[in-house]
């Protein structure tokens, strides 16, 4: 981490912004990123919050309520241009369409798993992320892997093996989150949309089945919400800022501090959601178990630690041709 500061800011850490004055956009950007993932870290303790609400039902509300609370929120700042030049391109309609059902499939996943007490699981799933997206790359962009990174790929490709025999069965909601994640991450690098307006649209596309659900949920069974008490309806209610924020707050943190240290950061939210699991809901950490999340953790400590070589050199050799062009 102090090569990636050391790059943006002259070789030395960012000085500590004087007393009574502004923190610079460095600073802010990582106050921002931490807060968005430390939210992820915490979502197991809200989402449990609204059972026995199912998870397609709190999915439903959840995309209902980020496309309400993302469209108040870009009327009220006034940033609709992007649709102008959504308008322009008629060949991102299907790359949002596929993007909106891939984080559908991935909100649906975690509430699953979430509200049927797998919150170590769903953290499995966020921790392999990096590593699913590295064989994604491979796959999908025929990217060539360095030796570290094929390394951590069969460390974690042993410990998704150990993870398997420990539950009796793929430990595939931890696949599935880690997989639509990173297909979805693909999708929206491509895109390039704006975060906020790439969210509205993508609940705005996601609203409208959420809305025949709920409707059909209503004619032909009683529904949760609005039938568990005023706390639990504004709870899942609260659903669409809830999703909302930690984005916003990401994508401020993503325009301020280098790619490298969000990577890092990036483990804060599965490390927290761990945490709850174990320490809070008491799921259950047999050796196995334990020796399968060592695995993957011996797997991103690999991975990490080429990814910040490879920025050291790449940031050395950039200098060098600078100092070159310079004489």
């Amino acid at each position: 981490m102090t090569s990636t500061i050391g790059n943006t800011c002259g070789g030395r850490y960012p000085p500590e912004p004087p007393y009574g004055q502004a923190m610079t956009p460095l600073h802010r950007g990582y106050l921002y990123g931490t807060a968005a993932y430390v939210l992820w870290g915490f979502f197991p303790l809200y989402f449990k919050l609204l059972r026995p609400t199912s998870a397609v039902e709190i999915l439903a509300h959840r995309v209902l309520w980020s496309a309400v609370f993302m469209g108040l929120l870009l009327l009220a700042i006034r940033q609709w241009g992007f649709l102008r030049d959504l308008a322009r391109r008629p060949a991102a309609a299907l790359g949002i369409a596929a993007a909106a059902a891939i984080i559908a499939l991935n909100w649906g996943t975690y509430i699953y798993g979430v509200n049927t007490d797998r919150v170590v699981e769903t953290s499995l799933g966020y921790f392999i992320t990096p590593l699913v997206t590295v064989l994604l790359g491979v796959v999908v962009l025929r990217e060539r892997l360095r030796a570290w990174q094929w390394t951590a790929l069969a460390v974690g490709g042993a410990a998704v093996a150990v993870l398997t025999v420990d539950y009796g069965r793929l430990p595939y909601l931890a696949l599935i989150l880690a997989a639509s994640f990173s297909f979805y991450g693909l999708i929206k690098k491509r895109l390039g949309l704006p975060a906020a307006g790439g969210l509205f649209v993508e609940a705005g596309l996601l609203a409208g089945p959420g809305l025949g659900y709920l409707w059909w949920l209503w004619a032909t069974a009683e529904p949760t919400v609005g039938h568990l008490g005023l706390g639990h309806t504004l709870l899942v209610l609260a659903s669409g800022p809830v999703t909302a924020v930690p984005l916003l707050l990401f994508a401020g943190a993503a325009n301020r501090v280098p790619l490298t240290t969000l990577g890092i950061l990036q483990y804060a939210a599965p490390v927290l959601q761990f945490g709850v699991g174990v320490l809070i809901f008491h799921e259950p950490m047999p050796p196995a178990r334990l020796v399968g999340f060592g695995l993957v953790w011996l797997a991103l400590v690999v991975f990490t630690a080429d990814s910040l070589r490879q920025s050291r050199r790449r940031g050395t050799g950039a200098a060098a041709a600078v100092a070159a062009g310079g004489r």
